[in-house]
């Protein structure tokens, strides 16, 4: 059986500028052509279909049950060639790559790492944005994202940088050597945590190591744990830390394990897009993280 020949892509663009307004008039200004001649692609589309596609009142235009059929492929087909578009695009514009991550990690790994990635990577643009809500590392507001979860999203090209733990830090001015001595200390919570499940909690921490009567309801509260870890390095009290943030404090012997044990966190993933993990700046960038966590580049 022969298939039947598709419509000319101008009637389907003006059908779905159509459909998205619900308006002749408003996709007409969109695709810049007069009303009239967005009317005449519609004729002609429904001509070819041999079917009505929308039906007209005064109350304006609405879809019919085959032009609803019509407006969800047309949708796809377009989002489909505007990602696209805007990826070939970008990718076209220059060498420059834009990173998007949180800004704890930004402040507490990468920052202090910046001399060191501009050196190996010298002709490398990057780009940084941080933020709290995800970035579609698809579109062009960034390219890739170092994303801290409890397992990848399968979505995307994800590469496996570092397993997280929590561990109990403090200044070694408050000279904890026991389990007991955590009793005359002011606990610091971190409020809002979603990752990792199950939460690094104070209660957690008293249910695996102790002590039995430790009081985990009193201490000081903070929505940021940048904020906590410097509190901490003041001697301010005592911290259950992602072992990765507080790696340069312990190095600096601002901090130190105080007591031994620790709690599971969650995964940091280097992301991308699957169209742009082929790109060169994305795998030179993969490879110099891979370097600098420890990790075997699996290329």
């Amino acid at each position: 059986m022969k298939s039947p020949r598709l419509p000319p892509l101008s009637a389907i663009r003006a059908f779905d500028a159509v459909a998205r307004h619900a308006s002749f008039k408003q996709a007409a200004e969109e695709i810049g052509v007069t009303p009239t001649a967005i009317s005449h692609q519609i004729r002609t589309l429904e001509a070819s279909l041999d079917q009505r596609l929308f039906t007209r009142s005064a109350r304006g235009v609405a879809l019919t049950p085959a032009g609803d059929i019509l407006f969800r492929a047309s949708g796809s087909i377009f989002a489909t060639l505007r990602e696209a578009v805007e990826t070939l695009t970008h990718a076209s514009q220059s060498a420059a790559l834009t990173l998007s991550t949180t800004s704890n990690f930004l402040t507490n790994w990468l920052v202090p790492r910046l001399p060191q990635l501009n050196a190996e990577l010298a002709d490398l643009e990057l780009r940084l944005h941080s933020g709290t809500e995800l970035v579609d590392v698809r579109g062009t507001k960034a390219d890739c994202a170092i994303r801290y979860g409890m397992k990848p999203d399968s979505s995307l090209d994800n590469t496996l940088l570092y397993q997280d733990r929590f561990v109990l830090v403090a200044s070694p001015a408050l000279r904890l050597k026991t389990r007991e001595d955590l009793k005359g200390q002011t606990l610091f919570h971190i409020e809002n945590r979603l990752v990792p499940t199950q939460e690094p909690s104070w209660q957690h921490w008293k249910e695996a190591f102790g002590p039995a009567d430790l009081s985990v309801a009193s201490g000081t509260r903070f929505d940021d744990e940048m904020h906590a870890i410097q509190a901490a390095i003041a001697g301010q009290g005592v911290l259950l830390a992602s072992e990765l943030l507080v790696q340069r404090a312990l190095a600096q012997k601002l901090l130190h394990i105080a007591l031994p044990g620790s709690l599971p966190g969650g995964q940091y993933y280097f992301v991308t897009s699957p169209e742009k993990a082929q790109r060169e700046t994305i795998l030179a960038l993969k490879r110099w993280l891979l370097q600098a966590f420890g990790c075997e580049d699996p290329q």
